[in-house]
């Protein structure tokens, strides 16, 4: 059933729209917006930082590290737990409040809230795993203790497309290393994340270890918190351009790091992979917060043999995907973020029809109020076309044909970004071949979606730095101190 107007009026008005300092919610002097990209209509409002305020989370934050640091890990890992049940108690106020502000089916943002949780409950079991080590000096004389230890105050910027999930992927590990934080969310979707803080507040998180900086003016207001030495990590996820501005940022205090960056995932084929399955996990791969993700699938390349079959399946089956509100029922092609980004996707599409590329479905933007695209096929991509080399992020499905193993691993890798790619054979000695092959951080073998809060995630290459999640996520909260003692 679709969501009654009042339903969609009341989720936004459930969420704070100030800054949260400290514990607790400040108002600032400048707003800005936050817009239903399926209507192009204003939600609300919500507070508008300047350098300023966001140093008084970073004073919050380094003021309550060095007790955070002392808190027993099993009481940390409680915080979490708690976080995780009301996450999960109220998903679908939390999926509806993600829909209205950036677009993506409502079945969809009820999977991300429960995803976001989930990397809450893992990291609170990671939270008592924390370990060291003791041993004597190979020359004996002394012994070597290791510890490992939060890294401290730490600055968390997260994306627009998975505006939760995202969120937790960062907090979760932090809280559980015991590191306080400064997170700054999308302008385009900070509803997500001060709902987030709310409930962490509520969970029993101390005053001052989240702290939530929203602002319209980010190349203002992050640098002086990276440049202050109080600030010990970054963590970004979002586009590679930016991500090396904030290296280069970082690299004035040596502050460690850890960034998720772009992507372009190839997607591959073989002549002998179950059709039906390649087919469903394309659709995966691509529709996925309508392609509006890092880890969409950008290059499909499929074998000769078996490329009109693929091609005509998934055509058929991106066909049953009709435009609307992501609060709408059925399979909906949600809205694009903003303007900007269906203007991309024209200009992409255009580009590879000009180059010889055809179209089998979709490839023009619809005339109606917000940012809609509807979904797309394109087959006979060249390698030379921009979509080729950039992130398409919406819903094209660009196809391309591959004749042999060795041809279609070169045109794989060849990309400076590495973040996930998607083998499909029937054959395990071939699929794991080419797996070990691609030059990425991720490979899914005969699957369509390789997210897991138990497994880790991050790229190669020109797609980041670090990893997020599984056993390792985290690592990049702690630093490892050795004690040598003189016995």
């Amino acid at each position: 059933m679709a969501t009654t107007a009042q339903e969609e009026r009341d989720a936004i008005a459930s969420v704070p729209t100030g800054l949260f300092i400290g514990g607790k919610f400040v108002t600032t002097e400048r707003t800005m917006a936050v817009t239903d990209p399926s209507t192009g209509e204003t939600l609300c409002h919500v507070a508008d930082a300047n350098p300023d305020e966001a140093m008084a989370a970073l004073d919050a934050a380094a003021q309550a590290q060095p007790s955070f640091a002392k808190i027993p890990p099993r009481e940390r890992s409680e915080m979490l737990r708690r976080a995780y049940e009301l996450l999960m108690a109220e998903q679908d106020r939390l999926a509806l409040i993600m829909t209205l502000e950036m677009g993506k089916p409502l079945a969809e943002a009820k999977g991300e809230v429960a995803y976001a949780a989930e990397f809450f409950r893992w990291f609170a079991e990671e939270a008592v795993r924390i370990d060291g080590g003791y041993m004597t000096a190979p020359a004996g004389g002394s012994r070597f203790i290791v510890r490992r230890e939060p890294v401290g105050p730490s600055i968390l910027i997260t994306p627009w497309n998975f505006p939760m999930a995202m969120g937790t992927r960062k907090i979760g590990p932090a809280i559980a290393a015991g590191c306080t934080s400064i997170i700054k969310p999308a302008e385009a979707t900070p509803l997500s994340m001060l709902a987030l803080a709310d409930i962490l507040q509520r969970a029993g998180v101390p005053d001052g270890v989240v702290n939530v900086v929203l602002t319209s003016q980010p190349s203002k207001v992050i640098p002086p918190l990276t440049y202050d030495t109080r600030s010990r990590k970054l963590s970004f996820t979002g586009s590679t351009q930016v991500g090396k501005i904030l290296l280069e940022q970082c690299s004035k205090t040596v502050m460690r790091t850890s960034m998720e960056l772009g992507g372009n995932a190839p997607f591959i084929v073989f002549d002998d992979a179950n059709i039906d399955e390649a087919v469903a996990g394309a659709i995966a791969a691509k529709m996925r917060n309508i392609g509006q993700a890092c880890t969409a699938a950008n290059r499909i390349y499929v074998q000769r043999g078996v490329a009109e079959e693929f091609s005509t399946k998934l055509t058929e089956k991106m066909s049953e995907y009709t435009v609307g509100r992501g609060v709408d029922e059925g399979l909906v092609v949600g809205p694009l973020i903003e303007q900007s980004a269906i203007d991309k996707v024209t200009s992409l599409v255009a580009d590879a029809t000009k180059r010889g590329a055809r179209i089998a479905l979709g490839g023009t933007a619809v005339d109606r109020p917000g940012f809609f695209f509807p979904a797309t096929v394109i087959t006979d991509v060249p390698d030379d076309a921009e979509m080729a080399h950039t992130e398409i992020f919406g819903p094209v499905a660009a196809i391309s044909v591959f004749d042999t193993e060795e041809e279609v691993v070169d045109r794989a890798n060849d990309t400076p970004y590495g973040l996930v790619a998607y083998v499909f054979t029937e054959d395990l000695r071939r699929g794991l071949r080419v797996c070990e092959a691609i030059e990425s951080g991720m490979v899914g073998l005969n699957q369509g979606i390789v997210s897991n809060p138990a497994a880790p995630f991050g790229g190669v290459k020109e797609s980041g730095l670090g990893r997020e999640g599984g056993l390792t996520g985290i690592d990049e909260f702690l630093e490892i101190k050795y004690i040598g003692v003189k016995m």
